[in-house]
């Protein structure tokens, strides 16, 4: 097969379009052309005449003198291998069985690609499976009540479950796990087209039925998935001079032994990181970022970004990626942006409030909403401790707890209110999405001085690139503080294990390596790997 790559078509064309410029662009005659799929599809949103851009696959009937003839031109090559290779085959007689601490999205694929190879893995999740998980986090929007172990944070599906669904990232997937982690998606029932089209999403009610057929196939595969089983402390010993994992210890004092054990921790594991650290893991603090969320029309953020084609079906609800550097030295930037969502109560600890955005897969809610926050460091922590990034999300946690009244819902105001330092006192024309409620008032204390400053000046500079985003009306519902992990449980680049513990392979978000469903699946794959290696290895 052929790669074809810069096909660009109008919004409206056919499919009959697509394949007479595919036969242009390769100088080919429409019977040399047997079929093609599309690789990736996004659209230019820079022109005035907006248009789709295609990579697409190609079989032709030639394809070796095609591929000689235009072996010069930059837009046309082989197509890679595309398929996922595993890295080995667990034999019959395999006495050990991993363990793999958490089921978000990087234990999913950690447990899942190491049953495909048949390590037959036993998952530990300290939540519940995912429907029960539901309506506990149902709990906390409709009734104020906070379940610490079932949330948005803990359960079947980790943090993602309740999100946008994106599977886009930054990371460099130089063998093409990121199209592992699509295609087993699509298998549990994401729609086919997240397979190319730029930015995809899944949006939350589809993950909930995904998540649970991807734990079926685990478990047919011979894994377990036992959920309410926290791990309370891990057992450690010493063998031929170096830390060796040998298990872990459930909160109800019963103990599981392993040599290779996977934490696929979720950012706010903050209990279990305190144990880690006790037990002597080696833990070191990391940057992360703080701020609020930012409500405005759905159709304000269309207009600005597409303009004339705003609500075209191709195109659905319009996204936004911005950044500003302050003048205080601080980077504001917009973080988590989902289009067409509501933003969600997302606390894990009693008298805590944190907020956070999802979006079903329609995206046709009325508000756009997105993070905007203000990059930190360790050195703006309250000590040089570890764990001294969890010391500060807990204080701006708790100080937005009683902000809001101190029953979960959240303090609020507009944003023209905001710039003017005075303190909102009634709603303008766009209404919060934020259950159960929230608090209008003053946001000037919910955050440090140098944040509020550093977002005070990004807001206007964001309105010259969004038309709109500086709006009086828009809200701001506080605090975000959970945009990634505050700790890194540091690992070796070869092994994946942790630098001072043999065994123990810190994995995904919570230990400092992902950021986001796509990127935490790929570090699973590639952990699960690990893994497998080692045991193989030993037998």
């Amino acid at each position: 097969m052929l790669r074809v790559s810069e096909i660009k078509l109008d919004l409206e064309h056919s499919e009959q379009e697509l394949a007479d410029a595919i036969c242009y662009k390769l100088a080919i005659k429409p019977a040399e052309l047997l079929n093609y799929s599309i690789y990736k599809r996004s659209y230019d949103a820079r022109r005035s005449a907006m248009c789709l851009i295609y990579i697409v696959d190609v079989n032709l009937t030639d394809e070796a003198a095609i591929a000689k003839r235009l072996r010069n031109e930059r837009h046309i090559c082989p197509t890679p291998d595309m398929s996922y290779h595993y890295v080995g085959k667990a034999p019959a007689n395999l006495t050990e069985r991993p363990l793999v601490v958490g089921f978000g999205p990087c234990g999913v694929f950690a447990a899942l690609v190491l049953a495909q190879m048949g390590f037959k893995p036993i998952v530990l999740e300290r939540g519940k499976e995912v429907r029960e998980r539901t309506q506990d986090t149902w709990g906390l929007w409709r009734k104020n009540t906070l379940n610490p172990e079932s949330n948005v944070q803990y359960g079947e599906g980790g943090a993602g479950t309740f999100s946008d669904g994106k599977l886009y990232s930054q990371v460099r997937d130089r063998r093409y796990l990121g199209r592992k982690v699509i295609e087993e998606f699509v298998k549990a029932g994401a729609p086919d087209e997240i397979v190319y089209v730029n930015r995809p999403h899944i949006g939350t009610f589809r993950l909930v039925g995904m998540v649970e057929k991807m734990r079926q196939n685990i478990i047919d595969l011979g894994g377990e998935v036992r959920f309410e089983h926290k791990v309370s402390d891990i057992l450690v010993a010493e063998q031929d001079g170096a830390r060796q994992i040998r298990g872990v210890v459930l909160a109800n004092g019963s103990e599981i032994r392993s040599n290779h054990v996977v934490m696929a921790l979720g950012h706010s594991s903050r209990d279990t990181f305190k144990v880690l650290f006790e037990r002597g893991v080696y833990i070191e603090a990391k940057p992360f970022s703080i701020g609020f969320r930012v409500e405005h029309p759905q159709s304000i953020i269309d207009t600005a970004r597409l303009g004339k084609n705003a609500g075209h079906p191709l195109l659905g609800a319009a996204d936004y990626r911005l950044v500003h550097h302050a003048a205080n030295g601080r980077s504001v930037y917009s973080f988590c942006m989902c289009p067409g969502g509501t933003v969600v109560a997302a606390a894990s600890e009693p008298e805590h409030l944190v907020t956070n955005g999802m979006s079903q897969y329609s995206r046709n809610e009325r508000n756009a909403n997105a993070a905007i926050v203000v990059g930190i460091t360790p050195e703006d922590f309250p000590s040089a401790h570890p764990l001294a990034g969890i010391e500060l999300q807990r204080k701006l946690e708790s100080k937005a707890f009683i902000l809001g009244g101190s029953d979960y819902c959240a303090p609020a105001q507009l944003i023209g209110d905001f710039l003017a330092n005075k303190p909102s006192k009634e709603l303008g024309s766009v209404v919060p999405s934020y259950k159960p409620g929230i608090k209008l008032g003053s946001l000037a204390e919910a955050l440090p001085a140098y944040a509020i400053e550093a977002i005070r000046e990004a807001i206007p500079e964001f309105n010259k690139k969004i038309r709109g985003f500086s709006m009086k009306d828009a809200i701001f519902t506080g605090v975000e503080t959970r945009t990634s992990s505050p700790i890194r449980i540091k690992r070796d680049d070869i092994s994946f294990e942790s630098i001072n513990t043999r065994g123990l392979y810190p994995a995904g978000e919570g230990a400092g390596y992902a950021g986001g469903i796509l990127s935490a699946g790929i570090d699973g794959i590639e952990v699960a790997e690990a893994v497998a290696k080692s045991m193989l290895k030993q037998i």
